[in-house]
């Protein structure tokens, strides 16, 4: 291999690095006591009779958020909180078995010859507005959704 190569390849991964270190670095994890009153309210409701694993403070589209990652009667659980208290989403994780029909029909025919590994219900304002399910390839794993009628969506959730 020459220079030039050698060169481009270093580049490559110094590029891809940094962006990794720059696209996690507003999220970083804090603890309860760290939460502004109003989200410590919501996060201690939502995780009642919970196990809180975590708090994370982030910055989406410019405003502060606040997630709470805990496990629930026996699934995980992250909650997402704004920096008012008000609760944004709610993703839980669900059976396969356990969804309405088209949505596991939606949620398989958009998985191909993936298998799925990993299914979570999104909530927002009181509502479930998608199923999303981690899909496990030859290639690595990645991420489909639906809506509740088990369509495809128009934008991801």
């Amino acid at each position: 291999m020459s220079i030039k190569h050698h060169l481009a390849l270093a580049c490559a991964v110094v590029f891809v690095c940094g962006t990794c270190t720059v696209a996690s670095a507003a999220e970083r994890r804090i603890t309860r006591s760290q939460l502004p009153e109003a989200v410590r309210k919501t996060a201690d409701v939502q995780s009642k009779g919970a196990t809180v694993r975590d708090y994370t403070m982030d910055i989406e589209n410019g405003q502060r958020e606040y997630e709470v990652e805990m496990n629930s009667n026996g699934h995980s659980k992250d909650v997402t909180i704004g920096s008012d208290g008000h609760l944004i989403e709610i993703e839980e994780a669900v059976a396969l078995d356990s969804l309405p029909l088209q949505v596991a029909a939606g949620l398989r025919g958009r998985a191909g010859r993936g298998k799925i590994a990993k299914v979570e219900s999104i909530t927002k304002e009181g509502r479930i507005v998608a199923y999303e399910a981690q899909v496990r390839t030859a290639g690595g794993y990645s991420e489909i959704q639906v809506g509740p009628d088990g369509q495809p969506l128009a934008r991801e959730q």
